[in-house]
């Protein structure tokens, strides 16, 4: 592993990707534990990406966290889709760790919200309700966070949820994951948790594998901090860890 920082980011550097996502699982457990220590529960927002796969199967099948003290979220979801559509990021969740560990609750954004607006709201709501305390999470190969893609991100966003836009770099990302099969089939609208919402959990993990993001990742890490890479905004905060593997970094 080599590690270094960036601004207040700690970057760790692994060989390969399963070695990146085994070490961030630790980590965060590590983190999960010893917030238990001092609270009862605490609060918990995950990414839904292929990206995330291995963290996700580490902490699933970890039988000593106590999954039963976490109330989990998600942190981005289309607007249009089938409620069983599998790219739902939701029934992504859920496939990955949300149907496997035995979570206090799950709240899910609702993807067959007929209007967007008032699911923006109702979500706000629960998450006030919730303050986060870890977020993981992952970046895009426009260097997006959640759904902030580069036009509509803003970091002092005076909304917690709200619906957006895809640009087409970010909607042609979830081909090359093959969620889609072409880009005319990704959906257009969705519903995100800005910025400041992702920014505002205690302790943030990054998690960010394959060649396709080292330009997002260069750009995160060497940019001017601004809207432009949203990821950027991850060196302000004073407790957020980037995990990559030899792909991701391979532009570093």
């Amino acid at each position: 592993m080599k590690t270094f920082k960036k601004d207040l980011l700690n970057v760790n550097i692994y060989e390969t990707r399963d070695e990146m996502g085994k070490a961030a699982a630790a980590d965060i457990k590590a983190c999960i534990l010893s917030l238990l220590e001092k609270k009862e529960t605490i609060n918990m927002i995950f990414a839904a990406a292929p990206s995330q796969n291995e963290v996700l199967f580490a902490l699933a099948t970890d039988k000593e966290i106590p999954w039963n003290r976490v109330n989990a979220f998600h942190m981005d979801e289309y607007i249009g889709l089938a409620a069983d559509a599998p790219q739902g990021f939701g029934n992504f969740l859920k496939e990955h760790i949300f149907g496997l560990a035995d979570f206090r609750s799950v709240s899910y954004i609702d993807i067959t919200a007929a209007d967007a607006e008032a699911e923006c709201d109702r979500y706000a709501a629960l998450l006030a309700e919730n303050p986060t305390d870890i977020v993981v999470m992952g970046i895009g190969e426009n260097g997006h966070i959640a759904f902030n893609d580069p036009p509509v991100a803003d970091f002092c966003d005076a909304r917690a949820v709200k619906p957006v836009e895809l640009d087409e770099i970010c909607r042609n990302q979830q081909v090359n994951d093959g969620c889609f099969a072409k880009l005319e089939d990704v959906p257009k609208t969705a519903i995100t948790l800005t910025v400041p919402t992702l920014f505002a959990g205690d302790h943030l993990f990054c998690i960010v594998p394959a060649k396709t993001k080292a330009n997002a990742v260069r750009a995160t890490l060497n940019d001017e901090i601004c809207e432009k890479c949203p990821a950027t905004v991850l060196r302000r905060h004073g407790s957020a860890v980037l995990y990559l593997d030899g792909d991701s970094s391979a532009l570093l």
